[in-house]
């Protein structure tokens, strides 16, 4: 009998198989589950196996993120932090800090800062003059669709009342056109591009950083949502391919390699030769970003039919598509062809159907092929498409920490939405229903990577610590199981690992100990639980202090 090298006893352990969902003992041998059963597993217990009692506590299958920007999240870390307030009081405060901290440094930059905070979501380069008026300050939004920069950033970056929006951005007025400081989408780049590069030691720190982070919540795998150069962010494959070749990468991770949005087809070859530079151990580059639209709370998240005004009427902006609908159908046909899985960035209801349409066109053209394309966000999506995405095989890779009451969405969307669009968001249930494969992931560090957070707003449509009892949507909640399923086998299905996902036996050791039993708990209370240890291939890579 082969004696087992990690061996966890006294359940709960749940497997995540819909066969046998329960079981109290599970034995690793090597990188792979050995055993999964009850007592007769301790029979593989030897004089070298470590024993890991889980009264108490909870044994799942290790969480994966099915849409992160890990490099860029870690590198954040140690810029200006704006995130946890929504006190314009306070973002100040901390920019003043951070400036005196670091004289020497030539831009003050960071992320962070919530719409919400500023009348319309519009904060102004006056406010950011007031405490570092010398040198250019550059900060993102939390949802990084937005900057917030000061003049001397403004005037570096040659920006005038003259200055034309790009095709793919805005940028914000003052009444005589002058800009005020609030930059949007693609306008960031104006003044991004002007931000002293990153060093490669620089995005491999903050991979690091972001890989003890994410590892300590439960996170065994991701997949990276952008791996390219965008709106003046250095491209950050760099990073995974040094720490996969170093042995330094622990998780297992795929990446998504941008679509240039101004370029066409010409791109694909450039691609695939991408696709073979930067595979490598337990990194791969066999996925393809395409962002179809923006977010709804600037008003470009594509929608088929407009947005209301602050008076409820009808306006003359319905969004924007990034790439051409019909020129979509022909590069996702392309691309799937060659054997590439195309992840989505489609946030508004004719963005998701534009995609859906794109997928169709590779289907018919190409047949069923195992290249589980998926479309992240899905905030509003029309009724009609819900039954697509099974028909389809496309998958739904949902963030659920935004399906929830809060000033953005109160203030922000809602009222430019109009009642009956506004029913259709973030519709999770629904599409569990319609038969829709779900991946969960966070969008990190747009929001909180946290997976127990995302679970605890999957099941209840409201954030953690909510007190006010009102519900986003209840009739599109998930039962915890399928939203653990949605964080565990359902990304690993998106990422490839069907051996991964669910504890059963020949299935790889990716785990994750909890400090209690959610499902025994009330669902009010899934946001309190922690993550005791994570393994990777049975390698512990985090132990709660």
């Amino acid at each position: 009998m082969t004696e087992a090298d990690l061996v966890f006893t006294r359940g709960p352990v749940h497997t995540g198989d819909a066969a046998r969902t329960r079981a109290s003992s599970l034995a690793v041998v090597g990188d792979r589950i050995a055993a999964v059963g009850h007592d007769e597993v301790r029979e593989l217990i030897g004089p070298r196996t470590e024993v890991v009692d889980l009264t108490g506590k909870l044994l799942l299958p290790g969480f994966q993120d099915a849409h992160i920007h890990a490099v860029g999240g870690g590198v954040e870390l140690a810029a200006c932090d704006l995130t946890g307030t929504v006190d314009v009081a306070d973002y100040l405060a901390r920019v003043r800090a951070y400036a005196e901290a670091r004289p020497e440094q030539e831009w003050i930059t960071g992320s962070g800062w919530s719409m919400e905070s500023f009348e319309g979501g519009l904060p102004t380069r006056q406010l950011l003059d007031s405490v570092v008026p010398d040198r250019p300050v550059y900060l993102t939004n939390r949802d990084h669709h937005g900057a917030w920069a000061n003049t001397r950033a403004l005037e570096l970056a040659g920006l005038t009342a003259d200055t034309p929006d790009p095709a793919d951005g805005r940028i914000e007025r003052e009444p005589d056109g002058t800009p005020n400081g609030t930059l949007q989408e693609g306008a960031t780049s104006l003044v991004a591009r002007l931000i002293p590069p990153l060093t490669a030691a620089d995005r491999l720190d903050g991979l690091l950083r972001a890989q003890r982070l994410l590892h300590s919540l439960g996170i065994t795998g991701w997949q990276d949502a952008l791996l390219g150069a965008f709106n003046g962010q250095a491209d950050p494959a760099d990073a995974y391919l040094a720490a996969a070749r170093s042995g330094a990468l622990t998780a297992r991770v795929t990446g998504a390699l941008w679509w240039e949005r101004e370029r066409g087809a010409e791109q694909i070859p450039e691609l695939v030769a991408r696709r073979a530079e930067l595979s490598h151990g337990r990194f791969r580059a066999g996925s393809v970003k395409i962002m179809q639209d923006g977010v709804a709370e600037n008003f470009t998240a594509a929608m088929t039919s407009p947005y209301l005004d602050g008076c409820g009427c009808a306006t003359a902006n319905s969004g924007l598509s990034f790439v051409d609908p019909a020129a979509l159908c022909d590069y996702v046909t392309a691309l799937d062809a060659l054997d590439f899985q195309v992840h989505f960035h489609a946030l508004g209801d004719r963005a998701v159907r534009e995609a859906l349409n794109a997928v169709e066109a590779a289907r018919t053209a190409n047949g069923r092929r195992a290249t589980r394309h998926h479309l992240a966000h899905l905030q509003v999506v029309h009724p009609d498409d819900l039954p697509r995405f099974a028909r389809l095989g496309a998958a739904a890779n949902i963030q659920p920490l935004w399906a929830a009451h809060e000033p953005q969405m109160d203030t922000l969307t809602i009222p430019f939405l109009g009642p009956e669009r506004a029913a259709w968001q973030y519709p999770f249930g629904a599409l569990l229903r319609a038969g829709a494969t779900l991946a969960a992931g966070s969008d990190w560090p747009v929001s909180s990577p946290d997976p127990l957070a995302g679970l605890h707003v999957a099941v209840n449509r409201m954030e953690p610590g909510a007190t006010d009892g009102r519900v986003f949507l209840p009739e599109q909640r998930l039962d915890l199981a399928s939203a653990v399923a949605a964080y565990t086998a359902g990304t690993a299905h998106l990422n490839g690992h069907d051996d991964a996902g669910v504890l059963a036996v020949g299935s790889l050791a990716d785990l994750v100990v909890l400090d209690r039993d959610i499902f025994t708990r009330p669902a009010e209370e899934i946001a309190d639980a922690r993550v005791l240890r994570t393994y990777v291939g049975g390698e512990q890579v985090h132990a709660a202090a």
